[in-house]
């Protein structure tokens, strides 16, 4: 199984990918590309199979029709989530 350490380095070096990230809008009618520009992981300090990331995305794109009139190319947006190690089903053992 893929330790903590080894899953950060594995996707640190996945996210020097600088291709645009989409994401479909809202809506579901449009689409924005993003580019990670920045981010940062940690480990739960009483729980090493879970790892929290916060990342800067910048807005390149903008394609098709959007919920929101005010969004424009340039903006910056922040996301935070975490992955952890799955115990159940096909996830067990895996991060997720």
């Amino acid at each position: 199984m893929e330790t903590y350490q080894e899953f950060i380095n594995r996707k640190n070096a996945e996210f020097q990918n600088t291709a645009p990230k989409p994401f479909k809008d809202i809506g579901g009618k449009g689409s924005h590309g993003f580019k990670r520009e920045a981010w940062t992981f940690m480990v739960q300090h009483n729980l090493k199979e879970k790892v929290f990331i916060i990342e800067r995305l910048r807005r390149i794109e903008i394609n098709g029709k959007t919920v929101h009139s005010d969004i424009k190319i340039g903006d910056i947006e922040y996301r935070f989530g975490y992955y952890i190690i799955g115990q159940i089903g096909r996830a067990k053992n895996k991060w997720v």
